[in-house]
């Protein structure tokens, strides 16, 4: 903990500390020369020499004290590392048996605020992840922090968080999770619309949807294709146009309606906000890109649909990465604590200092009354 002056030119406001010293020297208290008839026969002598003095001695240092806060005031005094290197230990809630803390710790939960343990205890968050890298942020970087975590993390991220901090323990309690089920992906029902008498570029979804098909004994081949200028089947949730120029209103319209629709890359369409990569080849360079048409998605081809241009469409990996664009899998949100330890790495945060200021309005606000109680009392004293 060390205090500092934010604003040191504030202290200039010290020189009226004289303002005070000066007018308690020139009002002093007044004194009435009364006149007697027989000190008139008495030899008049010179007065003696009046000495430099202060009256009214508690005020003046009150008026005194009082300036040299507003000047402290001005010049924003704030301590900074206040919380030290007091360890933190983090507790999320839910965690069963605790571990019993010692008094030169400082035990939170880990939620909202993080409140101090011992109170009522609150509701476990949706993203104890993200008040992880809070916490990490708002603690100086010599502060030692211990998490203590049930087995399962549940509303995690989709990786491990990055601390700027190694933690001294991330301590798991409860026994350890059993093995999830595995959890079976239906293939997406597939529409293609191409221009009239050109059907190249059908078969590799074909292929891809008869792919699907093969891995789920249960299913048949979800695979439908025509012309541009045929409808769309009402149960259509997964499309691939095709067709060069532009895409009819009423399959922009579907696509408004929350529709997934995969575009060749002379179709055109508006895309509404920033577009992401979804396929990318071994190099890393985007073969598509998805952004958003109101509920529905827009995901358009960087490269013609031709394999001299796009290797991968007779890969056998082209089924899955289709599937992954057109639906993609979303990510896991319920992981076992000992697989998702966070890392370090993450640049310091710049830690806010406590600011004084609060504190000194406050001893100002009393000072100032007590001042004018005694400046009241000393004009009473006074007054004939």
């Amino acid at each position: 903990m060390s205090p500092a002056l934010l604003l040191p030119v504030g202290l200039v406001a010290l020189v009226a500390l004289a303002i005070p010293v000066v007018l308690h020297i020139a009002r002093r208290t007044e004194s009435l020369t009364v006149e007697f008839a027989a000190l008139r026969w008495l030899e008049a002598r010179p007065k003696p020499r009046r000495s430099l003095r202060l009256e009214e001695l508690i005020l003046l240092v009150v008026r005194l004290l009082l300036l040299a806060l507003i000047a402290l005031w001005l010049a924003r005094p704030v301590l900074w590392d206040v919380q030290g290197g007091r360890r933190v230990v983090a507790l999320l809630p839910g965690v069963d048996s605790p571990p019993a803390g010692d008094d030169d710790e400082r035990r939170v939960w880990l939620a909202p605020g993080f409140p101090a343990v011992g109170g009522p205890v609150p509701a476990a968050p949706a993203n104890p992840v993200s008040l992880i890298r809070q916490l990490d942020a708002e603690l100086p970087p010599s502060t030692p922090v211990t998490v203590v975590v049930p087995s399962v993390l549940d509303g995690v991220d989709a990786e491990r968080p990055r601390l700027s901090r190694s933690l001294d323990y991330w301590q798991v309690v409860g026994p350890a999770p059993a093995a999830p089920a595995p959890t079976r992906r239906s293939p997406p029902a597939l529409s293609v619309r191409h221009a009239p008498g050109d059907e190249a570029g059908v078969r590799y979804f074909r292929a891809a949807a008869t792919a699907w098909a093969a891995t789920d004994s249960d299913s048949e081949p979800a695979f439908e294709a025509a012309p541009s200028d045929q409808r769309i089947p009402r149960d259509t949730t997964h499309l691939v146009w095709l067709a060069p120029g532009p895409v009819p209103a009423p399959v922009v319209s579907w696509i408004r309606n929350g529709g997934t629709a995969l575009m060749a890359l002379d179709a055109r369409v508006p895309v509404e906000g920033e577009t992401q990569v979804v396929w990318a080849d071994t190099t890393g360079e985007p073969l598509a890109v998805a952004g958003r048409l109101g509920a529905g998605r827009v995901i358009r081809l960087t490269r013609p649909l031709e394999p001299a241009s796009l290797p991968l469409l007779v890969e056998p990996e082209f089924p899955d990465a289709l599937a992954q664009m057109l639906s993609p899998m979303p990510p896991p949100a319920r992981v076992a604590s000992v697989a998702h330890a966070p890392l370090t790495g993450a640049a310091p945060y710049d830690q806010p200092p406590l600011d004084l200021r609060p504190w000194l309005a406050l001893i100002i606000a009393l000072l100032f009354a007590g001042e004018r109680i005694l400046a009241t009392r000393r004009a009473r004293a006074v007054a004939p």
